[in-house]
């Protein structure tokens, strides 16, 4: 096991473009580290530049405290597990976990044996030695990629999007599994996915990259309490966080459906601003006419339109449109461009109790805790609440 670092990594091909740039972070030594991002943000460039495969057009990358940016791939003890499984169909389950040890041609027979029967039974293949990959699921195929990675004994597990060829139910299994791997093992592990449910559930800490830059880097609770900006908040979290325009108008913050006092802490952090995005997460909402009048203090109640309900079972999501205000929206889809975003809905969506009567096409009195919500500044997208107290913004 090693720790990796990274310092002002870039990336740069031929026509000039940076898929990663001035990318730094440290790795701790047994941590799992998730590299997280929408398509092209270059979390797998990432990764194949810190396994080899990839060449660093600058900066520096060290594991286990040596520089290895000049070092091939098979010298730097990095095990790699592939999207694509990459097993050798023409091999048996045994066989192609053993292929890295009979690769380097220095291991006695029976000392295969010995790792290639252990790995199995770490990752419950012993009946499936015997089988090709064709006769495996696709949850078993992923397992022999894991084994092969396990025998190499690597400095470093290195995963890129190992579970996207994969159904909803099996991800689920087998993030389970690779947690449990990860957590046995202790081995360092990164770890490339799109998929926020992954990055949130597997990673000690979760590295956010958006066009190749690094946006932040913390524990999946304190992405989810405090994102930097709204690029952040926006993709961690689902459904995802709600953006909604406000008025900075004579201490009060005034949304398009409400508005109400801000605290001193507020009133400082937007300074002279006088639009702000209000980001309010769905399940910050609840329907009011389930909380007792003593659960009601402190916050702000409002009463809305609700055009679409969507019932879960154990949960439901209404749909609220709402009106923007005058002149600002122009400057909204400015934001969302710049965001990378689909163009912003004029909408809320409201994560409800499933004992909550509020029916589709009908009005309804909702309640929120403003010290729960976050607030940002339109132009450079950043969190102007992160100084205040939990990271909300309070009622004054």
């Amino acid at each position: 096991m090693a720790e990796i670092t990274l310092r002002n990594i870039v990336k740069q091909y031929g026509d000039g473009y940076p898929a990663v740039n001035d990318v730094s972070l440290d790795i701790a030594d047994g941590e799992f580290m998730i590299l997280v991002g929408p398509s092209g943000c270059g979390k797998s460039t990432l990764l194949r530049m810190i396994v080899g495969l990839e060449d660093i057009t600058s900066g520096d990358l060290l594991i286990g405290g040596q520089r290895v940016n000049d070092k091939a791939p098979r010298d730097r003890n990095l095990a790699m597990v592939f999207q694509n499984y990459a097993l050798y169909p023409h091999l048996s389950v045994f066989e192609n976990i053993a292929f890295p040890l009979r690769l380097r041609g220095k291991e006695p027979e029976d000392e295969i044996q010995r790792k290639v029967r252990a790995a199995a039974e770490t990752l419950e293949l012993t009946e499936h030695l015997d089988r090709k990959p064709a006769n495996l699921s696709g949850g078993q195929r992923q397992r022999v990629a894991m084994g092969r990675a396990i025998v190499r004994n690597a400095d470093a597990f290195l995963f890129d999007e190992p579970l996207s060829n994969l159904d909803a139910k099996l991800r689920g299994q087998m993030r389970t599994e690779i947690l449990r791997l990860q957590r046995r093992l202790g081995t360092t592990t990164v770890y490339v996915t799109h998929d926020q449910t992954e990055a949130m559930t597997l990673g000690d800490r979760v590295a956010v990259l958006r066009k190749g830059v690094l946006q932040q880097v913390a524990s999946p609770r304190e992405l989810y309490e405090q994102p930097v900006n709204m690029f952040v908040a926006g993709f961690i979290g689902s459904p995802p966080m709600n953006f909604v325009p406000a008025l900075v108008q004579d201490g009060e913050l005034v949304l398009p459906f409400v508005r109400f006092p801000m605290s001193d802490g507020l009133r400082a952090a937007v300074a002279e601003r006088s639009l702000v995005m209000v980001g309010l997460r769905p399940e910050r909402f609840e329907d009011a006419a389930l909380l007792d009048a003593a659960a009601l203090q402190g916050g702000v109640r409002f009463r809305t339109r609700v055009d679409v309900i969507e019932w879960l079972g154990n949960e439901q999501y209404a749909y609220l449109p709402y009106d923007v205000p005058a002149g600002t929206d122009r400057q909204l889809q400015e934001l969302a461009r710049e965001l990378d975003s689909e163009r912003m809905r004029n909408q809320l969506v409201v994560a409800l109790d499933p004992q909550s009567r509020i029916g589709a096409d009908s009005d309804a009195e909702l309640w929120f805790d403003p010290r729960r919500m976050h607030v940002f500044d339109p132009a450079s997208g950043d969190n102007l609440t992160l100084s205040l107290a939990g990271a909300g913004a309070g009622v004054g």
